[in-house]
């Protein structure tokens, strides 16, 4: 009895020093993917790693690793006039097959999420004096934009200042996001001096999307634009 017990109490402590070994080296390996996914530059800033499944040491011995999950909340896409900041970016990686030293990783399937305030989307578009008819009978600054929000199901409206201008479906295709050519409602008609008009589509293309992943659609929400996002075959590192 003895016996039994002290061999039941060394695997029990045999264990826990396994486990504890696994959980001590899926933390430095999500600290150091998190560095070499900044340093490829597939992502703006430097996100959370967190490498699912356990244990982690049987995923490094096969360089795949099962589930890997990256988020930030600080990241910015797209170049020059068309740079915006996206907010609440969440990612699943499944099947991320890694070399030795994180040098290279390479995705066998991602999906993910992120967001766009209407005040950061109103500043990808011109200026209202540009899009708006004899806007300038409307007394408002020449930098003036329109102001966005959600507009109902797979819509956003418009105003200029204390004018409403009229709702616009937004879709995306590739990389790429147009809002329809908002119509003029009859208030912002009449101010301008128009009538039965309505704006051009507005489009603009998101590069430098996180984790290399691609867009695949927009949904207007309360919050702001949502986006989605997938991919295979992606390389996250190298």
């Amino acid at each position: 009895m003895r016996g039994w017990l002290k061999a039941t109490i060394g695997v029990v402590v045999l264990s826990g020093v396994l486990v504890g070994a696994d959980r001590i080296a899926v933390g430095v390996a999500e600290d150091e993917a998190a560095e070499q996914i900044l340093k490829s530059g597939r992502m703006s800033g430097k996100p959370d790693v967190s490498i699912e499944g356990f244990p982690f040491l049987t995923q490094v011995v096969s360089r795949k690793l099962d589930d890997v999950r990256i988020s930030s909340d600080g990241l910015t896409v797209g170049e020059g006039k068309d740079k915006v900041a996206l907010h609440a970016f969440r990612a699943e990686l499944s099947g991320v097959e890694v070399s030795g030293n994180m040098s290279s990783a390479v995705v066998d399937r991602g999906s993910g999420s992120a967001l766009i305030t209407y005040e950061d989307l109103s500043r990808l578009l011109p200026p209202a004096s540009e899009l708006v008819p004899n806007a300038g009978r409307l007394s408002l600054g020449a930098g003036t934009r329109l102001s966005l929000s959600y507009g109902g199901p797979g819509k956003v409206k418009a105003s200029m200042g204390p004018f409403p201008v009229g709702d616009a479906a937004v879709h995306s295709q590739g990389d790429t996001v147009t809002v329809d050519g908002f119509k003029l409602s009859s208030m912002a008609s009449l101010l301008a001096g128009v009538s039965d008009q309505s704006l051009a589509p507005i489009s603009f293309t998101l590069s430098a999307l996180p984790a290399g992943l691609d867009l695949s659609s927009v949904t207007p929400r309360e919050d702001g634009l949502q986006l989605a996002f997938d991919g295979k075959g992606v390389k996250l590192i190298g």
